[in-house]
């Protein structure tokens, strides 16, 4: 779905994205991991079609990403993307307006599965609140790829149990699911894949299983050992 020959992003002096090649299959469950700092999301943007990389290459089915790849990826941002006038009826107003594979009967579902109302105050939510608001306007909608970028900020411990389940719902034949976080432990019991950045640079990635077979280790104890060094 999703093909990166050597891609990179530079901005003035920092190298935020080097040299990335990797292929990102549909119908898997991808953790993209790594401290702040890593190039996560800046390769997630790429991907997105918010980014140009300056380097290299990255496709979507085949094709340059660019404004026909931008309507079947989803991405939810780490940043707030609301107007502080909206409310949750207007985020999900404002989604049906953009995109076309936005469903307002999903997003209602997702609202009252994360405990919001429609009539609540976007700038007046908890930071929890709103990263549920924000991943319940991004799984409303019926995209080929979504991503979601560090979901779990701001979520207390039984609230992650609810958004990780949400995913997986959302993890069907077809879709791919791209999480970044470094709250590794979280997801390593639902990722098919995991790659690994560090710098800029992927550092190790593949499936799941076939990584902790080969280094004798959990995900969690290889993040450890890779970031500790």
């Amino acid at each position: 779905m999703v093909e990166a020959k050597m891609a990179g992003k530079r901005y003035m002096r920092k190298q935020a994205v080097r040299d990335v090649n990797l292929v990102l299959e549909d119908s898997r469950v991808y953790a993209l991991l790594g401290p702040n700092g890593s190039g996560k999301t800046t390769f997630m943007k790429m991907i997105a079609g918010l980014v140009k990389p300056t380097s290299g290459l990255l496709y979507y089915n085949g094709e340059k990403i660019g404004v026909e790849s931008k309507k079947h990826v989803a991405y939810m941002s780490t940043e707030p993307f609301f107007y502080s006038y909206m409310t949750v009826k207007d985020v999900g107003k404002y989604y049906a307006d953009f995109f076309e594979d936005f469903s307002m009967k999903r997003y209602e579902e997702l609202i009252s599965r994360m405990d919001l109302k429609m009539e609540d105050k976007a700038k007046e939510l908890s930071s929890g609140l709103a990263a549920k608001l924000k991943i319940a306007a991004t799984l409303a909608r019926d995209a080929q790829m979504y991503m979601l970028d560090e979901p779990l900020n701001g979520i207390d411990i039984i609230a992650r149990e609810l958004i990780i389940q949400t995913i997986v719902e959302s993890a069907v034949e077809g879709k791919t699911i791209l999480v970044s976080s470094h709250l590794v432990d979280e997801l390593e019991s639902i990722v098919d894949s995991v790659v690994f950045m560090k710098e800029g640079s992927i550092v190790l990635s593949g499936e799941a299983e076939a990584i902790r077979m080969e280094r004798g280790k959990s995900i969690v104890d290889l993040y450890k050992e890779i970031y500790a060094e």
